[in-house]
């Protein structure tokens, strides 16, 4: 057996033992989105989605465009889709848009691409169709004995073919859980706010809102369209009003104030506030107010009690009973689950 000065230097020229890598924090899996693009589609409806959610920094999610098979697809209004994806990305996805297309009251969906919806709903993807989308969702079976909207032009048409649907064409949007549908082109775009406040929180949807220079929040029971003309300048009066109260939340603001900055009567008012939102002025007020207070929740690290004060709640106890009432939790709870440290 050699010496131990001997032994040292070779011990000493001998590598060292590689370092074992440090494990990667743990990174979010990103949120899974395919659009289903089928014949005839209609571009704003396939581009809304896509858009939405398309990766950043503020968005983690993963878009997927798809046909019934990867390569092009002939959409509406002169333009066609090359598609990378085929079916296979129903299959891979968390969230799938069905937007519209041209003549969906024809011919239904070919049944591969019936079937590959249903499955991916059968494994938990929620499905959310945007205009006539919503006739390729019903054509699966997943709609009946659920509400459902589509464009009102198609709303009779929807509910001829498929009776099993409770159609509600007085909407913007409907949200049945794992199923959802939406009016016209633009309400896609309220649609897909409405699952980011679901899914990130209020300040996500809000900030994807101006990236869009969109309105931030529209209700789903917000009627289609208004029947009677609303004249324009009344029409821009309401909107500045809103904004008005939206700058001052935290103050007082009852119906009589609201008519004043309006110049219009309380009844005038009132009957179109509803036309408009579908919501009366005090109810639109509290869900603005319940809204800011979510935001502030997700983004500052002001108590319940502050942010009660700043949304004109008055006390914690009441902005609490809102929350409960409007949002089925509580303001904690909404932290806990929303803001960013979280």
């Amino acid at each position: 057996m050699p010496p131990a000065d001997q032994a040292a230097p070779a011990a000493a020229s001998a590598p060292a033992a590689p370092r074992t890598p440090a494990a990667p924090p743990d990174v979010p899996r990103l949120r899974r989105v395919a659009v289903l693009v089928l014949p005839g589609a209609k571009p704003l409806d396939v581009g809304i989605p896509a858009q939405v959610f398309t990766t950043r920094a503020s968005m983690p999610y993963e878009v997927r465009v798809c046909g019934a098979a990867p390569g092009l697809v002939s959409g509406g209004d002169g333009l066609a889709y090359a598609v990378d994806h085929g079916l296979e990305a129903l299959a891979w996805a968390d969230l799938v848009f069905v937007p519209g297309y041209r003549f969906p009251d024809g011919e239904d969906p070919p049944r591969p691409v019936l079937d590959a919806l249903v499955a991916a709903h059968d494994r938990g993807a929620r499905l959310a169709a945007i205009s006539t989308g919503a006739f390729a969702l019903a054509a699966t079976g997943l709609l009946d004995g659920r509400r459902a909207t589509t464009h009102w032009h198609y709303a009779r048409a929807l509910a001829a073919r498929h009776p099993r649907v409770e159609v509600d064409e007085n909407v913007l949007f409907v949200d049945e859980g794992t199923v959802l549908t939406s009016a016209g082109a633009a309400s896609g775009i309220d649609l897909c706010l409405h699952v980011l406040r679901g899914e990130l929180g209020v300040a996500a949807s809000n900030h994807a809102a101006r990236r869009l220079v969109a309105a931030p929040y529209r209700s789903g029971g917000q009627a289609q369209y208004v029947r009677r003309g609303v004249p324009e300048p009344l029409g821009e009066r309401f909107a500045a009003t809103r904004e008005w109260a939206l700058r001052r939340l935290d103050e007082p603001l009852t119906l009589e104030r609201l008519a004043e900055h309006a110049a219009v009567s309380k009844r005038t008012f009132s009957r179109r506030f509803v036309d408009e939102t579908g919501y009366t002025p005090m109810r639109w007020l509290l869900r603005a107010r319940v809204d800011i207070a979510r935001e502030l929740l997700e983004r500052s690290e002001r108590t319940v009690e502050q942010i009660a004060a700043d949304v004109g709640l008055g006390t914690g106890a009441n902005l609490r009973r809102h929350f409960q009432r409007v949002l089925g939790t509580s303001p904690l709870e909404y932290r806990r689950t929303f803001a960013r440290d979280a």
